[in-house]
């Protein structure tokens, strides 16, 4: 335990140091001129030189990269993330704003979708080759191939122009303060993005699941317990499920970095005010420092979930623990 213990910590400092090179890099090399992007085209053809050097300086324009890097990663450890200029405040509160935002999103999403491909996936396992089968996995195969931003797009249409039952974005209704903001408006403006990034993610584990059922009901114990005269449904809540449960559990905890990547286009589309839009906020903005600590964090959340997803791996199938404990 120990060793697994150091080996993923390595892994996961490693990977955090990779992120922000990368991050900073990006940012460097990209055209988007900062001061520019946020005065607007118009105020920075009418301004003057020396307010336009002011505004590079305070933007880091002219520092070298490998200097600025250094300077945030300085910051870093010592728990200062940076000061986000775009949107004027320290990066680790807009970060914690924005992912309660997200994680509340992703959350939600990610309870449905597990359930509801759970679900699917033991229906058609059950009733392989049949009308039902043939449903839902095509169900599975065309959401697979749709775009998240197309989706969205067309839930918002439907759901909210045509239909008026949700708002056309946002978190929270527009013009009511913090305060007044019950549960249910919340609820209400989350439901939209949620119910999008849900169905999207229904696809892997129903396909998934369906396979895992029909190896259940190939096995030994299953075709026993049919035997004894209990009914398909009877033996796969007896002794099906248990079966099936973990698997796709493990799999769930590893597709977290397909939900918070779909969660940045849904969040663009439906406007919620979550990490992914403030990435695409910073980046458009030359922001490094506050898109520099989303990536560290999403990198982090990604991580966490495909360290679950490996240690379920484990307990799944004991042979993966001993072949990593020879690797």
């Amino acid at each position: 335990m120990t060793r697994f213990i150091l080996k993923h910590s390595a892994k996961f400092v490693l990977l955090l140091i990779a992120v922000s090179m990368v991050t900073f890099i990006l940012v460097s090399i990209s055209p988007i001129d900062p001061v520019q992007a946020n005065v607007g085209q118009a105020a920075y053809i009418n301004m003057s030189e020396a307010k336009r050097a002011q505004l590079a300086e305070y933007w880091g324009v002219d520092t070298p990269m490998w200097e600025r890097y250094i300077n945030w990663a300085g910051g870093f450890i010592q728990g200062d993330m940076g000061t986000s200029l775009r949107y004027n405040a320290p990066v680790a509160e807009v970060i914690a704003t924005r992912f309660a935002n997200s994680a509340a999103l992703m959350a939600v999403a990610w309870a449905i979708s597990g359930t509801i491909g759970f679900v699917l996936g033991i229906v058609a396992g059950v009733y392989r080759g049949r009308l039902v089968d043939r449903i839902i996995k095509g169900y599975c195969f065309l959401l697979a191939s749709t775009p998240t931003f197309w989706l969205g797009l067309v839930f918002l249409i439907v759901f909210s122009v045509q239909l008026g039952w949700f708002p056309f974005g946002f978190s929270v209704p527009i013009g009511v303060s913090a305060a007044d903001v019950t549960f249910a408006d919340a609820l209400h403006h989350l439901a939209l993005p949620a119910l999008t990034l849900s169905v999207i993610g229904v696809a892997n584990i129903a396909l998934h699941t369906r396979e895992k059922t029909i190896d259940v009901m190939g096995s030994e114990y299953f075709r026993f317990a049919r035997a004894r005269g209990m009914s398909v449904w009877g033996a796969m809540r007896r002794h099906g499920l248990r079966n099936l449960a973990l698997p796709a559990l493990t799999l769930q905890f590893a597709s977290i970095s397909e939900i918070f990547g779909g969660s940045v286009l849904v969040e663009q589309v439906f406007s919620y005010p979550g990490l992914g839009q403030a990435a695409v906020t910073a980046g458009l903005g030359g922001d490094v420092a506050l898109l520099a600590g989303i990536a560290v964090v999403s990198a982090a959340f990604v991580f966490g979930g495909n360290l679950i997803a490996n240690v379920l791996y484990g307990v799944v199938d004991p042979r993966i623990k001993r072949g990593e404990a020879h690797g």
